[in-house]
């Protein structure tokens, strides 16, 4: 456990009494936060880019629909319509936790 805890790199430097692990948490300091900042908003990016592929694949599957005649061209449209607001939506709810979160962090 406490090599596991070394090797991820997050800082904590823990020490262990032979029955507890205690993790000693270093102080936040700017180059820090600065540090946790743009962890999150890689974070951020890398939901934001699994809703995107999400879309795609939701709309291939569409087509495929349209191809074998499930569904229509308007039917295709609309649904096209309904992933692009939902993909919209979600991005921006993203976009904002990032946001509030990088601010909260910034906040000494």
């Amino acid at each position: 456990m406490k090599k596991a805890i070394l090797t991820s790199e997050l800082g904590i430097n823990p020490t262990n009494d032979g029955n507890v692990i205690r993790l000693v948490f270093p102080e936040l300091t700017e180059e820090r936060r600065k540090d946790l900042v743009k962890d999150v908003k890689k974070k951020g990016e890398a939901a934001k880019i699994a809703i995107r592929n999400i879309r795609r694949d939701a709309n291939d599957s569409f087509k495929k629909q349209l191809k074998a005649e499930e569904i229509s061209e308007d039917e295709l449209a609309d649904a096209e319509d309904k992933i692009q607001k939902l993909t919209d939506k979600m991005v921006a709810q993203i976009e904002k936790a990032t946001d509030e979160k990088s601010k909260d962090l910034l906040t000494v």
